[in-house]
C-alpha cells in the first residue's frame, strides 16, 4: 500500500511562537497562510504541520499521490483503494471517503491507542 507523503499536523497554541521555535530547529515555512493559522514547515524531508485552533490532537498525516515535496506521483494508490483495503481487514474508520468519487478525499481511522490517522489526498 503506497500512503504517500508523510507528516505530522501539530494542533498549536500559538502559531506564531510555534513557528519560530521549529525555524530554530532548521525548518523553513514549506507551505501554508500564516494569516488562515496553518503553516507546513519543512526540513529536508522532514515535514511538519502548525495548526492553531482547526483540531484538538495532533494528528499523523499520510498523502496519497504526492512525494515529500508535494510533486505528483505518477502512480499511487487511491484513496478510496486504502480505505476499502482497511475497511476489509476489519479496521473501523471515523470519517470516510465518498467511494463513488474521484480525485481529492480523505478519511480518518484511529490506531489501537486512539491516535488519529488522516488519509488526505489532494489529487
Amino acid at each position: 500500500m503506497k500512503l504517500g507523503a508523510f507528516s505530522i499536523s501539530l494542533a498549536v497554541k500559538d502559531i506564531n511562537a510555534s513557528k519560530a521555535f521549529y525555524e530554530t530547529l532548521g525548518f523553513s515555512v514549506f507551505a501554508g497562510e500564516l494569516d488562515k493559522n496553518y503553516l507546513i514547515m519543512k526540513n529536508e524531508t522532514s515535514l511538519v504541520g502548525l495548526f492553531q485552533g482547526m483540531f484538538e490532537n495532533n494528528i499523523l498525516t499520510f498523502n496519497p499521490g504526492w512525494d515529500q515535496d508535494a510533486n505528483t506521483l505518477e502512480k499511487f494508490d487511491d484513496v478510496r483503494k486504502i480505505q476499502k483495503h482497511l475497511k476489509s481487514k476489519g479496521i473501523t474508520l471515523e470519517h470516510e471517503a465518498d467511494e463513488t468519487t474521484t480525485g481529492p478525499a480523505s478519511f480518518v481511522v484511529l490506531d489501537p491507542d486512539g491516535n488519529a490517522i488522516l488519509i488526505d489526498q489532494h489529487i
